[in-house]
């Protein structure tokens, strides 16, 4: 048992005919410290998000209540959780990032977009460039089936611990080469990429099944990103170029 080691002096004896002592109010409690990121566990942080997205434009509620559902604080290093409910990317380590809540929200909406999806809901989707989980995260409350890939070991690794909290049995994780997609998932009815090059894989168009759509970043004319969609239909594909974005260019290879 430890022992309780005694205050100095340890008593003062008070003069006869002193008035009693008051009694002692008991110290202020000292709160422990707040773990970090407990305060950005509240639902209103995630709400004050989501009205930020719905006064950008983004309307479907599917995508509303997903990105108010997925808490992006838990994909954020340490550091820069304070961060992680800003409209901003963020690094996540290897020079890859976290795509700010305004992309991921856009292009999750375009996929639900297509003309499959609009008829019975997002079935089977594929995601290129897994980097830290989140997106995997946000398109596990919207598609059917989710199968994301990465080609860096340690972000596929890092963005595992990040989803195994969250028991998302409908998000499948995959280390390998985005750049030829997955063909034992397909026919996929989305495919969305984290990363743009100037030309767009064949295995994508390939593995994109009729009545599907592909969203992904792509260099346009003077070496900018734009943000590209290509719907599949029974007659060929059809094209719609959007705004500019910035986002990790498009490497083949596994590292």
């Amino acid at each position: 048992m430890t022992q309780r080691r005694p205050g100095f002096p340890a008593r003062i004896d008070r003069p006869p005919g002193a008035a009693p002592r008051p009694a002692s109010q008991p110290a202020p409690r000292r709160d422990a410290p707040m773990p970090q990121g407990v305060g950005l566990d509240s639902a209103a942080v995630r709400a004050r998000m989501v009205q930020r997205l719905a006064t950008s434009g983004i309307a479907s509620p599917v995508v509303l209540q997903a990105m108010g559902s997925v808490e992006r604080h838990r994909f954020v290093d340490t550091a820069l959780v304070n961060q992680a409910y800003e409209d901003t990317s963020l690094p996540i380590g290897l020079g890859q990032t976290i795509s700010k809540p305004s992309i991921v929200a856009r292009m999750t909406e375009l996929l639900l977009g297509a003309e499959g999806a609009r008829a019975g809901g997002l079935g089977r989707v594929l995601e290129i460039g897994t980097g830290c989980g989140y997106q995997a995260a946000v398109l596990g409350r919207v598609a059917r089936e989710v199968y994301t890939i990465e080609r860096l070991r340690a972000l596929h690794e890092k963005a595992r611990d990040n989803l195994r909290p969250w028991r998302l049995a409908n998000v499948h994780l995959i280390f390998g080469d985005g750049t030829v997609g997955y063909a034992k998932g397909a026919p996929y009815a989305a495919i969305i990429a984290a990363a743009g090059g100037e030309t767009l894989p064949q295995a994508w168009i390939e593995q994109l099944a009729v009545g599907g759509r592909l969203v992904a970043p792509m260099v346009g004319a003077g070496g900018h990103q734009v943000l590209l969609v290509i719907d599949k239909t029974m007659h060929g594909l059809k094209q719609n170029v959007l705004e500019a974005v910035h986002f990790v260019p498009l490497k083949s290879g596994i590292a």
